[in-house]
């Protein structure tokens, strides 16, 4: 049985019997200041294994992460009006939800990693044909739920672009795939989610780690395509790349019981914070976004309690329905049968009357009154990160509560 080294933050009694069980298997665990309850592994969760990984701890939308782009621009360069403009342009040139439906045409669906010999390693119940033209057309899409691309100005009124999404219907297929077929069901059959760990040196396990990092390589270029399709709109140029996934698994030198080895390091909503390393955060669609790098202290206590790790974003204090209500039907059949404890007014008051943010598309359940406050989830990380630049958000493009996508995280 593993050890839990560090919880960062309080956390309900749920989430806390989640990352009990995830350490009870694991060579050591940690949880981030954000976290909350997932599916059998707490989001925030970090763990460490022996030469094994845990699927369901990497999750379905393997390699859920952020980009950030500083540009060469300033938010004095553009009036309310232009921004406003800007805001229509990305939401109709990027597209959200399943496909690539809006005005962009050049999305890299030419990509090199459509050649990786890791597509060979799908078995023949995953029909590659069928899941390469999905990848292909969904690459560059952002997706729903809390992935989103903004514009923010720092405090030196620099102009950055952040987006946040994943490896889409890829990631999401080979995770569910992956996860029967370690529970001996057969690919495409729907599972429960249990943590099965593969061993790395058995061919399952072989397979899924290599089907992992080409969903990784596919979300990296996805990422960086929004993000720079973005600056592109701005007229601007980029000076650097801030990116990293928050939902996969790494081979990592780590100090586990006093002993410094390699181990499987599976991050959950948790992003990588070796010193020196940067990382971009989000807060929520009416709260400031850092960027942040690993404390400069190599080596201390707290960061390899840690296991290298820190936050991903704000983190939830209510789920989706909590927040939005609970609703049946789709589109114009939509109806609410129980409210939410936000309404649009509540939304809209924040966002766009206090914070001033020109917002297109967020549903309620992803308003800033779902999730906690990011500097108070930072301070609670302690000594682990130092903040670089704080940004404020301008323009937040999300996709609309209506807007349909069975891969939202």
């Amino acid at each position: 049985m593993g050890r839990i080294t560090k919880v960062f933050g309080q956390h309900d009694e749920k989430t806390l019997i989640q990352l009990e069980d995830v350490a009870s298997r694991a060579e050591a665990a940690a949880l981030m200041a954000d976290g909350h309850v997932g599916y059998v592994m707490p989001i925030g969760g970090v763990a460490a294994y022996d030469n094994k990984v845990s699927v369901v701890g990497v999750g379905f939308d393997i390699a859920c992460g952020n980009a950030a782009i500083r540009t060469n621009l300033r938010a004095d360069q553009f009036t309310r009006p232009e921004w406003e403009r800007i805001a229509d342009e990305i939401a109709g040139t990027v597209s959200f939800g399943v496909g690539r439906s809006n005005a962009a045409s050049d999305a890299p669906d030419d990509h090199p990693l459509f050649s990786s010999d890791a597509w060979s390693l799908l078995p023949r119940e995953a029909n590659k044909p069928n899941l390469l033209a999905k990848a292909r057309n969904q690459l560059g899409t952002v997706g729903s739920g809390n992935h989103y691309v903004d514009v923010f100005a720092d405090e030196q009124d620099t102009i950055w672009v952040g987006v946040h999404f994943g490896s889409r219907g890829l990631g999401h297929t080979i995770a569910s795939g992956f996860l029967a077929l370690s529970q001996n069901k057969p690919w495409g059959e729907r599972v429960k989610e249990v943590e099965v760990l593969l061993d790395l040196k058995s061919p399952l396990g072989d397979d899924y780690w290599q089907l992992m990092e080409l969903a990784g390589e596919y979300a990296y270029a996805g990422r960086e395509w929004v993000a720079r399709k973005v600056v592109e709109i701005l007229g601007g140029a980029e000076l650097e790349l801030v990116h990293n996934h928050h939902n996969f698994a790494w081979r990592e030198q780590q100090l586990v019981d006093g002993e410094e080895r390699e181990v499987v390091v599976v991050r959950k909503g948790a992003t990588p914070a070796f010193p020196g390393q940067k990382g971009f955060i989000g807060g929520s669609m009416g709260d400031d976004a850092v960027i942040v790098q690993g404390a400069a202290s190599s080596g201390s206590d707290v960061q390899q309690a840690a296991l290298y790790s820190t936050v991903h974003g704000a983190g939830r204090v209510m789920s989706r329905t909590q927040a939005a209500g609970k609703t049946k039907g789709w589109g114009r059949k939509k109806r609410i049968v129980a409210p939410g404890l936000i309404s649009q007014e509540m939304l809209t008051k924040w966002v766009v009357d206090e914070k001033q943010v020109i917002l297109r598309g967020g549903g309620l359940d992803e308003a800033p009154q779902a999730y906690r406050r990011l500097p108070e989830v930072l301070k609670a990380q302690g000594e682990t990160i130092e903040v670089l630049y704080r940004l404020r958000p301008i323009v937040v493009v999300m996709a609309g509560a209506d807007e349909f996508d069975p891969y939202k995280d």
